[in-house]
């Protein structure tokens, strides 16, 4: 039988298939151009001879695409696959980030983060299929629309579906040095508000209490409280419609990391208690969308990055494993202590900016990871 690891997989195929997933832009907050990307792979899929349900979105976001691939157990609980089709990048931006390759270097919207990585693992199965191996264990594909802000429509989706199954592959980007990520902190994000009294800015500047002014106020308080341990960013800041008003109402978003489950919870505490509406103009603080620790070292998940470390020697790297910033839907079935591989997706830099791009070679190198991974999880 053919070694999975010596599939012809070939660097110049891989890209022509990554170059429509790039070109069809699909920002999480655009249901209908997320849903055009999950036709694209829906298409694929099928192609492939799997059994592909389109579970409609809910909360005005897009679709997910969960695929039953041909096996002799199909159906049954084996494998997950796990990824989002989303992006944080708008429709538009391939004018100033398009997919093009320069050397070992291509750059391209949603390239790293994570269609790069969901690509080339559906490439391995491709390829294993073409082949005739049978996977080790069936292999279920769950593609998400709503990652990039906290899986808020999704989660019990995923959580039902990887109860279903033993092992869990989530193709988010490599860590720097090329490793997976075996443990992920805790995020937390909250929904802020300011209200205060509008009034003529010119004509009685002071009789209004400007809802702007106070939030900004707050960016440096909440901004101040960041530790190593437990961080908190403003990201986001809508104000104001005429600059001759007082602006009345401010909103703001803010995303909070922290190392463990206590210093996250410490975290909302501080947060929460900047409610306050005993002045002119009231603070609110809501708590949004929450992703739990996934503590690193469980058995199950080391058991996995051990196999996982001894294919990559045999494709000639070593595969290390640690904990890391940055949420992915592996802190929810990491938390839920299912065994989870993640961060096994291509190697790149300047994911969520305009520089985002992957090594090229990474493409194949992580494709005969997956090959490896499908073929010999379980056995």
């Amino acid at each position: 039988m053919t070694n999975p690891l010596d599939l012809p997989f070939d660097t110049e195929e891989m890209l022509e298939g990554l170059r429509p997933w790039i070109e069809t832009e699909s920002p999480t907050f655009d249901a209908a151009a997320v849903n055009r990307m999950m036709d694209l792979v829906q298409h694929e899929m099928a192609t492939l001879g799997a059994r592909v349900e389109r579970i409609p979105g809910r909360m005005g976001l897009g679709d997910s695409l969960r695929a039953t691939m041909p096996h002799p157990r199909a159906g049954e609980g084996g494998i997950l696959l796990l990824g989002h089709m989303d992006t944080v990048h708008p429709v538009g931006t391939l004018e100033k980030l398009p997919f093009r390759r320069e050397g070992d270097i291509c750059t391209g919207p949603g390239l790293m983060d994570m269609k790069g990585g969901n690509y080339v693992y559906l490439d391995a199965l491709r390829k294993l299929l073409a082949a005739g191996i049978d996977t080790s264990l069936p292999v279920t594909v769950l593609f998400t629309p709503d990652e990039e802000i906290g899986t808020p429509s999704t989660r019990a989706l995923i959580e039902a579906e990887a109860k279903r199954h033993q092992f869990i592959l989530v193709p988010e980007p490599a860590r720097p040095d090329g490793g997976a990520v075996i443990g992920r902190y805790a995020i937390a994000r909250f929904n802020l508000q300011t209200r205060g009294r509008p009034s003529h800015a010119g004509w009685a500047l002071a009789d209004g209490r400007s809802a702007i002014a106070e939030m900004a106020r707050h960016v440096a308080i909440i901004e101040g409280m960041t530790t190593e341990d437990c961080t908190f960013s403003v990201g986001v800041f809508h104000a104001g419609q005429w600059v001759n008003c007082v602006s009345s109402v401010c909103d703001a978003e803010v995303l909070s990391m922290a190392k463990t489950q206590e210093l996250l919870d410490a975290g909302v505490e501080k947060m929460l208690a900047l409610n306050d509406d005993s002045g002119d103009v009231v603070m609110e603080v809501r708590r949004g969308v929450t992703r739990p620790v996934w503590e690193p070292d469980q058995p199950g998940t080391m058991a996995m990055l051990d196999l996982a470390n001894e294919i990559a020697g045999e494709i000639g790297f070593h595969m290390t494993g640690q904990s890391a910033g940055g949420g992915s839907d592996g802190n929810f079935t990491g938390f839920l202590g299912l065994p989870t591989l993640d961060s096994i997706g291509v190697r790149g830099k300047g994911l969520h900016t305009l520089t985002e791009h992957i090594e090229v070679d990474s493409l194949v190198e992580r494709a005969r990871l997956a090959a490896g991974l499908f073929t010999r999880l379980g056995t």
